[in-house]
């Protein structure tokens, strides 16, 4: 028996050209379940001081108040609480970091896995990431095998966006 993540899957593959709309159905108490069973304990909270194990004192009527601000998109993300920590590899330096709120992971965690189950059948197999079980070095692997003695050189280019509504003058050979 397929499951609502795992039709939505099927018809992404199926039609891939196709929008898929009204996928809130998707999201219930059992998916917020899985995912909040998923969280680390222990991670530092947000600006709401909420942590997993406060959040699981009254977890049910919990997550039955994110689920119907959620269907009533009357739910709004919190602040990310900004602190700093030292950059890796240098003593004086600092870098950013926001951390948000327990129910904002909840929902990002949830709609992420709705998002994955409609574009992961759309992506190349070449495609490496930020996709759930590959990595970076899966990546270099596999440029390792398809430019190692096939190539005889590699060029590198940026890509620049236009924000002008003018379109750059047409060269022209003479």
């Amino acid at each position: 028996m397929l499951t609502g993540m795992d039709r939505t899957t099927q018809l992404a593959e199926q039609y891939p050209d196709r929008k898929l709309q009204t996928l809130m159905h998707l999201i219930n108490k059992t998916t917020l379940k899985e995912v909040h069973k998923r969280q680390e304990a222990g991670k530092a909270s947000g600006i709401d001081k909420v942590t997993k194990t406060g959040y699981d004192e009254k977890l049910d009527e919990n997550l039955d108040n994110l689920l119907a601000r959620m269907k009533t998109f009357s739910y709004r993300p919190q602040s990310a609480r900004r602190t700093h920590i030292p950059k890796e590899g240098s003593n004086d330096k600092l870098r950013p970091l926001g951390i948000p709120a327990y129910e904002d992971r909840l929902v990002q965690g949830v709609i992420a896995e709705v998002l994955n189950a409609i574009y992961e059948p759309k992506f190349y197999g070449f495609s490496f990431g930020f996709r759930e079980g590959r990595d970076c070095h899966m990546a270099i692997k596999h440029l390792d095998k398809i430019l190692m003695g096939k190539t005889s050189w590699v060029v590198d280019a940026d890509i620049k966006v236009i924000t002008s509504n003018r379109l750059p003058p047409v060269a022209t050979a003479n």
